[in-house]
């Protein structure tokens, strides 16, 4: 791991191909289970909204999602429409506005299981003006990102190859152009040469070998095509590292169901 804080973390992958390391992020983001509201009963609403644009909005806000306690509702066996306690959460909302306006945020949301709850308690979901009013119950599910973007348990998930820099001292002038030109500032002078301070940073954009003065030029940027730096940051309703864990799980499930696949067909 080379680095981790809230919602987000840094880490390297070795050994694998291309394709491994893009099936892994393609599973992160499209086939991790998470929670977000499906269903909406709008008991009163006097709000400007239509009730259809407060549901898109209650369905966009990020839940934390308790993937020990539910089930997927295909995998459930209430076959309930709107679920049963293994499958579905429910939260309710109810605002006023009196004397003057306000906003009503994501925390006025009461859910039902604490473990399921909107992950920040400032997300604005309506404007109300004086004598307007919200009373709605929501019903959130499993799902995923391939269905729809707010089951989605990333904001970002990425990789690149990881950089190699060499420097061919014997070349090298300590002109320091390739220093001043790299916009990650990962290049340094130390003792009249050119030295690499934080390769794992290097973006591989190869400013630094084109405004070398040396022909050719006296630093080389490379990778390994067998070692991935990975970027993963979660949306809040999932750690991290869970929702990596959660992503390999699903691709050797898959693996397994292939070879099962291949070995009944011989």
């Amino acid at each position: 791991m080379l680095g981790r804080d809230k919602e987000s973390i840094r880490f390297v992958i070795r050994g694998v191909s291309p394709a491994f390391a893009n099936a892994l992020r393609r599973a992160i983001i499209a086939e991790v289970p998470t929670m977000a509201i499906e269903d909406v009963m709008i008991i009163e609403n006097s709000s400007v909204l239509y009730d259809e644009m407060l549901s898109h909005r209650l369905g966009l806000i990020p839940l934390s999602t308790d993937l020990d306690s539910y089930v997927l509702p295909e995998d459930c066996d209430c076959k309930s429409e709107l679920g049963c306690n293994r499958c579905r959460a429910a939260l309710s909302l109810e605002s006023e506005a009196t004397a003057e306006s306000r906003y009503v945020y994501s925390g006025e949301l009461k859910a039902e299981n604490p473990d399921v709850k909107p992950v920040s308690d400032t997300i604005p979901i309506a404007k109300l003006a004086p004598g307007q009013k919200i009373r709605l119950e929501a019903y959130a599910r499993l799902g995923k990102g391939f269905e729809h973007a707010k089951w989605q348990p990333v904001s970002s998930a990425g990789y690149k190859y990881m950089p190699s820099l060499t420097v061919d001292q014997r070349k090298c002038d300590g002109c320091e152009k390739c220093v001043k030109m790299c916009p990650k500032r990962i290049l340094a002078i130390r003792n009249g040469k050119v030295i690499v301070e934080r390769e794992m940073d290097c973006t591989m954009c190869r400013e630094c070998e084109r405004h070398c003065p040396q022909k050719p030029s006296a630093i080389r940027v490379g990778w390994d095509d067998g070692t991935f730096v990975f970027y993963v940051e979660s949306t809040g309703v999932l750690s991290p590292e869970r929702v990596v864990e959660e992503g390999a799980k699903i691709l050797a499930k898959k693996a397994s169901q292939m070879h099962k696949s291949i070995a009944a067909m011989k």
